[in-house]
């Protein structure tokens, strides 16, 4: 075996184990969760991120301190979308907690849940959105760190 074999080698055994980790973060893992019947699909990102004209056409803000939460939930089994009543908080480190303003929003079969809000660069938020239907309440808490685009 040559010296220049080993040494290509190791650059990529490292290179591939650079690529584990990386695409193993949690910025590429899915964002779900199972809460009891429900599989709550979540994601929080820049407005900026959305086309001006489906910002208009469900009047959201498109700015770099802009935020939206995107919820969906699916019954577990049938994987039907699920109409409920949803609140929530944005708290971050200081304790400054922001109250989410919900809005549904259906395409054909799917149901939606949007909440935009301001935020400052960089800062890191605790979410806290609760979801009810009937007597079913279920809490969903994720964390997040976010940034102007």
């Amino acid at each position: 075996m040559s010296k220049y074999f080993k040494i290509e080698h190791k650059i990529l055994v490292i290179v591939f184990l650079w690529l584990g980790m990386w695409l193993s973060s949690p910025a590429f893992a899915e964002q779900k969760r199972v809460l009891g019947d429900w599989e709550v699909h979540y994601i929080a990102f820049n407005t900026t991120f959305l086309t001006p004209e489906i910002a208009r056409i469900n009047s959201i803000q498109r700015s770099p301190n802009n935020t939206l939460i995107n919820i969906s939930v699916l019954d577990r089994r049938t994987k039907e979308a699920q109409e409920l009543e949803i609140t929530g908080t944005a708290r971050n480190l200081l304790g400054t907690t922001t109250k989410l303003q919900f809005k549904q929003v259906k395409e054909g079969k799917a149901i939606y849940y949007l909440a935009p809000f301001s935020f400052d660069d960089e800062e890191h938020y605790r979410f806290q959105i609760v979801m009810k239907q009937g007597s079913n309440s279920q809490t969903l808490r994720f964390e997040q760190k976010l940034y102007r685009e």
